[in-house]
């Protein structure tokens, strides 16, 4: 399905962000150096791409297909899903709250971090081994090539066309930066 391997590709690429994240909190914690634009640029990676990119077409696009669908929000996983979303924003505001402080709140963006991580790997394993196998169930190829040229037009509408490239390069030069 090309609609669902597009959205594993977007979680394949915030999952290299989380191990960023988890090397940057590691270094925090040991009181090694750390790079100080790295807060800012992880909590900007998260906002705009895992959220604005990633989630809003979740949100505005396939969930409302699998709901036509017969997949339940209300008590079912799209529920899960949406409310995990929104926890996952408010660990964000807050990593970038403290980034933003006068002067870096490590203690406030580490606890945020450590809140964020494993709220998003278990958010992606379950939409990944759960909802788009449920996906795949219910929705037609008809119904997956709409959605791919969807997203497709939703990046175009919402300035988002050219992020995947973007973040990918970037999340490779932090690769290299911070392992």
């Amino acid at each position: 399905m090309k609609s669902v391997d597009r959205l594993v590709k977007e979680h394949d690429l915030i999952e290299r962000g989380l191990a960023l994240l988890e090397t940057f909190v590691r270094r925090i914690e040991s009181g090694q150096p750390v790079p100080d634009v790295f807060p800012a640029w992880a909590s900007g990676f998260f906002a705009r791409f895992a959220d604005e990119c990633h989630h809003a077409k979740e949100e505005d696009l396939f969930f409302p297909l699998l709901k036509e669908k017969g997949i339940p929000e209300d008590g079912g996983p799209i529920g899960v899903m949406l409310h995990e979303h929104d926890a996952g924003r408010d660990c964000v505001r807050r990593m970038l709250e403290a980034s933003e402080s006068d002067e870096f709140d490590a203690v406030r963006f580490a606890t945020a971090a450590k809140e964020f991580v494993p709220l998003l790997r278990q958010h992606i394993f379950r939409e990944n081994n759960v909802l788009f196998r449920m996906a795949g169930n219910v929705m037609s190829d008809s119904d997956d090539a709409e959605m791919d040229v969807r997203f497709r037009q939703a990046e175009q509408e919402r300035g988002l066309a050219g992020m995947h490239e973007r973040f990918e390069s970037e999340v490779a030069g932090w690769e290299e930066k911070l392992t």
